[in-house]
């Protein structure tokens, strides 16, 4: 399975984007901004293709989507959320794109989610960040 996000918008506190599952549009993406230097929980990963695997989150107590080998970041999760504060390094997903934000996140992720578990009882998941 082929994960892509396309980063569209650029502000001081977030980036948005869309994500396309094999090619087709699946949903909306909020990360932290893009940032030349890291600042911890308040910045978006590097630019890149990356291996996704699924596994059990310690944090949210539940398996969740995790991006492999991201240069100086850990625990880069694909997840719900709706707000910058709510990334901390990670991708939120939703259905609706605001300023700043992204709304039906719940929805958008149980959508995705399901795909990703199906998806990897085969193949592996990348996803490329561009």
């Amino acid at each position: 399975m082929d994960l892509r996000v396309k980063r569209l918008e650029f502000s001081d506190d977030s980036t948005i984007g869309e994500l396309s599952v094999d090619g087709q549009f699946e949903c909306y993406t909020l990360e932290d901004k893009v940032r030349p230097v890291k600042i911890k929980g308040k910045t978006a990963i590097p630019a890149g293709q990356y291996e996704v695997v699924i596994n059990f989150s310690q944090r949210f107590q539940k398996p969740l989507p995790l991006l492999l080998n991201v240069p100086n970041f850990e625990g880069v999760r694909i997840h719900p959320g709706n707000i910058p504060a709510n990334t901390e390094g990670c991708i939120l997903v939703g259905e609706t794109k605001g300023i700043d934000c992204i709304g039906q996140s719940r929805v958008a992720f149980h959508r995705l989610f399901e795909k990703m578990k199906t998806a990897a009882e085969t193949q592996k998941i990348f996803i490329e960040i561009e």
